[in-house]
């Protein structure tokens, strides 16, 4: 046992942070007590993209935040603050398989370019290939919902990290069509696993007070990797059987996922929800526990982790995290209830027709006699730059705005975008200004509000005991949601129009605000387990 990395020993501890509970760490400046506002925005994001760099950087001390920066570097080091990074790389692997695949579809139909004499499909067989994935990932939720809390987040993430190495491998080298669409349901199921997984293991190792950018970090990773992935494909749908060197160009990414989270330490939360369920020796697993935070905290915690162990352990008692959750029970009390807030953000981020409004970028942007609109890639470019900006606003101003202020900001609009929209096709059909316009707003409220907000929040509702189980349920609402939206959009199309169905998604937004203001509580500067004593 001593050699699993699920149970570090002492001599191996990293220096890291993170938030077991209410008890403040010591990341601060050196002169006192922090509150939440001292978690630099740049503290927090750059060891987040630059984990590799070590801990000897030395930053520029010429104002207050760069000098806390170089302070907690000096005491942390930068190279445990992979414990965001590494989950954050399953948003990255889905992002670019969105972006890709838009290339891959269209070098595989090429009769010159494609390298393979089954090039040409049928509309049915560029739908499997398309959406093989999404399949993938609907199957991965549920398979999350059956092995979560078993295996934990740790071994969950490292076993999507495995499926999108196996799917990605599969996809590139597949000889036919068969072989090609299980490659893409593979690599979906990593989808599926890493969407879940990803965001429940940032929330139990992240301090609280920057705990939403780091998981909306997530996000801006996932639409960094539609950049990426539209970049790859760009460059490579030309060339002679570009489209397996597409599907090929996530492998290195699979394998650093592996293995970073083969060597981070599983989430002391949910070895404490063991120990809580009786699931092992108590005295054994409150020892993983201690070790794990210490990593997590870095050599200054640990004279205080073992009492920090404790009182987590009472908190959870107190809240009634030790009996097992029934399928009964997550319809119940509490459960319920975090069940409606996070399935209800989830849905109403696919039905508000964000795939329906990218549908018709290119056609907007064509109106507005913008060269570049020929080619769809180079608007999906356009528009990925434009969600990775709006994201990393969301990304720096969450934890000091509130999640709900972004929430109300953001969808409200997108309501006047989508009504605007429908305006447009309706009765506004020569003024381009104002499809360019409405368009671009939809996309960056899009990325200020449910884009981050809906995984952030899903995180962060659910009792630790339902969490492995209510974020499977969101998932998979997401995902089917999305497969819903997508098949249903054409037939809808033709059956109401551009217009009014525009108008249709609009009122589901407005309806999406109600709910909102009514039911989704406020949890910034809350604990988990405070969100859980108080919001619930």
């Amino acid at each position: 046992m001593a050699s699993d990395p699920e149970q570090p020993t002492l001599s191996s501890l990293g220096k890291s942070s993170g938030e077991i509970g209410s008890v403040q760490e010591p990341l601060l400046i050196a002169n006192g007590p922090h509150s939440s506002d001292n978690y630099s925005v740049a503290a927090a994001i750059l060891p987040f993209l630059f984990p590799a760099l070590g801990g000897n950087i030395v930053v520029p001390k010429f104002d207050a935040k760069f000098m806390f920066l170089n302070s907690m570097l000096r005491v942390y080091g930068v190279t445990n603050f992979s414990i965001f990074l590494f989950p954050a790389l399953g948003g990255l692997l889905y992002g670019y398989d969105i972006g890709a695949t838009s290339s891959a579809t269209i070098s595989i139909q090429s009769a010159t370019s494609s390298g393979v004499s089954w090039y040409s499909l049928s509309s049915v067989d560029v739908g499997l290939i398309t959406s093989g994935s999404l399949y993938g990932a609907l199957i991965g939720s549920v398979l999350a919902f059956n092995v979560a809390d078993f295996l934990g987040r740790r071994r969950e993430l490292i076993s999507a990290a495995l499926f999108y190495l196996v799917g990605a491998i599969v996809t590139a080298v597949a000889p036919n069509l068969a072989i090609l669409v299980i490659g893409r349901f593979v690599y979906g199921i990593g989808i599926g696993l890493s969407m879940h997984a990803a965001p429940m293991y940032i929330a139990e190792t992240a301090p609280y007070q920057i705990r939403g950018r780091l998981i909306s970090l997530k996000e801006f990773f996932i639409v960094l990797g539609m950049v990426g992935g539209y970049g790859i494909g760009s460059l490579l749908v030309e060339v002679l059987a570009g489209w397996r060197y597409i599907y090929a160009a996530s492998t290195p990414l699979a394998i650093i996922m592996a293995i970073g989270m083969w060597w981070l330490p599983a989430s002391p939360r949910w070895i404490l929800l063991c120990t809580i369920q009786g699931k092992g020796n108590t005295q054994d697993l409150k020892e993983t526990a201690i070790r794990c935070l210490c990593r997590l905290r870095g050599p200054a915690s640990r004279e205080e982790a073992p009492a920090q162990v404790d009182e987590i352990l009472a908190e959870l008692s107190f809240v009634g995290e030790e009996k097992e959750v029934t399928l009964g029970e997550i319809f119940r009390g509490k459960c319920r209830k975090a069940l409606v807030i996070g399935t209800g953000l989830v849905l109403f981020q696919q039905i508000t027709g964000q795939p329906s409004v990218l549908y018709y970028a290119v056609s907007i942007f064509q109106s507005a006699g913008f060269s570049a609109a020929s080619d769809a890639t180079h608007v999906s470019i356009l528009l990925g730059v434009l969600k990775l900006i709006m994201t990393g606003v969301a990304v720096l101003v969450v934890d000091r705005l509130g999640r709900r202020p972004l929430l109300l900001g953001g969808v409200s609009g997108m309501v006047i975008s989508l009504f605007l929209l429908g305006s447009y096709y309706l009765f506004l059909d020569n003024i381009w200004i104002i499809a360019v316009v409405a368009l671009l707003l939809y996309v960056g409220c899009y990325q200020l509000s449910f884009g981050p907000i809906g995984w952030l929040m899903i995180s962060e509702v659910f009792p630790l005991r339902l969490r492995g189980r209510g974020l499977s349920i969101a998932v998979l609402v997401n995902f089917g949601a999305n497969a819903l939206v997508t098949f249903a959009f054409s037939p809808l199309e033709a059956l109401l129009g551009a217009g009014i169905l525009f108008y249709v998604f609009g009122v589901i937004a407005v309806v999406s605000l109600g709910f909102i203001f009514f039911v989704v509580p406020e949890t910034k500067g809350l604990t988990l387990e405070e969100i859980e004593a108080n919001c619930l």
